[in-house]
């Protein structure tokens, strides 16, 4: 009982002696962590500063602030690390890092992959806050990006978070980089003279329009000679070229040309086909009736003309 007590007391007091010699080094650790910290603090606040003065924006400046600020950290760590244990050497922590972080790799690739993705997008700024993008399925206003994702606003008022690595490796369409864009409906017109008036009216409503950019002016271009009509495209553009100012833009723009060709007597013809009727039991059409156009009922068939039911 005693030589077990003595034991228990031995191995006490051997810990405790251990803990007493170890804690200068515990608090060397420290006050180096401590001021791995503040110069990660330091370097953090310089960066950013450096950054804006450059031009950048105060997302890229926060999000590489912050990684600097994590790899200072990481090596205060470390030294600490072995300060508070003299067995580690810089070899030991090298291949402990090494094989770390392969196994790490292989478990975040996609993490990883988010990141650096992010990274490159807050650097070369293919897109900004505020501007409205096509991604995929997706379509909207981008209201942040992160270093993982970026968050888009869609237009009925739903958030999608998209992966930077699927941003950064896929098309984007960024409808508000430029301060004006382009809008084109097509239509089609009846043949004949009235054509080129038709035309005429057409760009002079469009360029009445408030929201309508008079450079460059409106045009209506003849793209097509189909069998319904003269198919053109009316071409204007808008600014601002957000999607709310667009869409108001285009229903002026619409009544604007609906009623300039009303007042001239000038229709626009619907899309049109052609129908081809066959005479039951005959390969010869008994009509040709281009669709969209009213026509006579098809004649009935004479008795010799019907098919003989045997």
């Amino acid at each position: 009982m005693n030589t077990g007590l003595s034991l228990i007391w031995g191995r006490t007091v051997n810990i405790a002696h251990s803990v007493v010699a170890a804690l200068p080094n515990v608090l060397l650790a420290l006050v180096i962590f401590g001021l791995f910290w503040l110069l990660a603090q330091a370097l953090k606040r310089l960066l950013r500063r450096v950054l804006l003065d450059t031009g950048q924006s105060a997302n890229v400046a926060r999000s590489l602030g912050r990684v600097l600020s994590g790899a200072v950290l990481t090596l205060g760590v470390l030294v600490a690390a072995t300060v508070i244990f003299p067995g580690l050497n810089a070899a030991t922590l090298l291949s402990t890092l090494g094989f770390g972080s392969v196994a790490i790799g292989f478990a975040f690739q996609d993490i990883f992959q988010n990141l650096l993705a992010g990274l490159l997008i807050l650097i070369t700024r293919p897109f900004h806050i505020g501007d409205q993008i096509i991604s995929g399925d997706t379509e909207g206003t981008v209201e942040d990006i992160q270093i993982r994702a970026t968050i888009v606003r869609t237009y009925d008022n739903r958030k999608v978070v998209i992966p930077n690595s699927e941003l950064y490796t896929s098309r984007v369409t960024v409808n508000t980089a430029y301060d004006k864009r382009r809008m084109s409906v097509p239509l089609t017109l009846p043949y004949g003279p009235q054509v080129a008036k038709a035309r005429e009216v057409i760009a002079k409503a469009v360029g009445s329009v408030e929201g309508v950019e008079q450079e460059p002016a409106p045009a209506v271009v003849i793209t097509d000679l189909t069998s319904g009509g003269v198919a053109v495209n009316l071409w204007y553009w808008v600014a601002p070229p957000q999607r709310r100012e667009v869409a108001v833009t285009t229903d002026e723009v619409l009544t604007a040309v609906n009623a300039a060709l009303q007042d001239t007597g000038v229709n626009i013809s619907p899309p049109q086909g052609v129908a081809v009727t066959l005479d039951p039991g005959q390969s010869k059409p008994l009509r040709v009736q281009v669709e969209g156009e009213a026509g006579p009922p098809p004649p009935t068939p004479s008795p010799q003309d019907r098919p003989r039911q045997e």
